[in-house]
């Protein structure tokens, strides 16, 4: 019997992306420049108190970080829906949800764990204790896969329509509003002296849902777009 190919179908649809990403470098860095330049302007307008700024840290990074994701995924399909990849890779046989996996996994490397990286330094700026900055960083580890996963959920759903990049954010920000709320919530509360460990468990479990049920839905869209 043969090896299954999907593990092989999910890599090179994987590295493909990463690929395209390379020949598109503008394209590929306006999210982290958004990220760093609207983070960077926040201190400079609040004012250096760093009560203020403690207070304000974890919100406007992660409202950052989700309108940073948001700047790309109204595209993530629609040029290989525009010129008849998407249709030929649907009809390869190969596993759809497993397709739209590898898309949101490519999202992630590409946008969200530059600002994983990132968030953290920026978290200095603010005055965040070294608690609050690990804290940080582990709530937006679970948190941008939610936002690349359901950004590919829009983009799909949206694929082919006008002003899909207006429709995306209208059926994105309403279903991401918890992971902000949760990722905000853990940081206010070490930052309070108070423990995370609820935040991160909701955190966490809103991840999982989102990892095995957003992949279908996705593929489901994408077939009904072809069609």
């Amino acid at each position: 019997m043969s090896p299954s190919p999907s593990p092989s179908l999910f890599g090179a649809l994987f590295v493909r992306d990463l690929r395209l990403a390379l020949r598109r470098r503008t394209e590929a860095l306006l999210p982290i420049g958004f990220f760093v330049v609207a983070v960077a302007l926040f201190p400079l307008g609040v004012g250096p108190e760093p009560q203020t700024l403690r207070q304000i840290a974890p919100g406007v990074i992660w409202v950052c970080a989700l309108l940073a994701a948001m700047l790309s995924v109204s595209q993530l399909y629609g040029s290989d829906f525009a010129d008849g990849t998407l249709e030929q890779l649907l009809l390869t046989g190969g596993s759809t949800t497993l397709m739209a996996t590898a898309r949101a996994t490519a999202h992630w490397t590409l946008t969200g764990l530059p600002l994983v990286v990132a968030a953290p330094l920026f978290g200095l700026m603010f005055d965040l204790s070294p608690a609050a900055l690990r804290i940080l960083a582990l709530t937006l580890l679970l948190g941008t896969p939610i936002l690349s996963l359901l950004g590919s959920l829009g983009a799909a759903l949206t694929l082919g329509l006008r002003s899909a990049g207006v429709l995306v954010i209208l059926i994105v920000l309403p279903l991401a509003i918890p992971a902000l709320i949760f990722g905000t919530g853990a940081v206010a509360a070490v930052d309070a002296g108070q423990s995370a460990g609820a935040h991160l468990s909701l955190l966490g479990a809103l991840l999982i849902v989102t990892a095995l049920g957003v992949p279908p839905a996705t593929a489901a869209a994408l077939r009904i777009a072809v069609e």
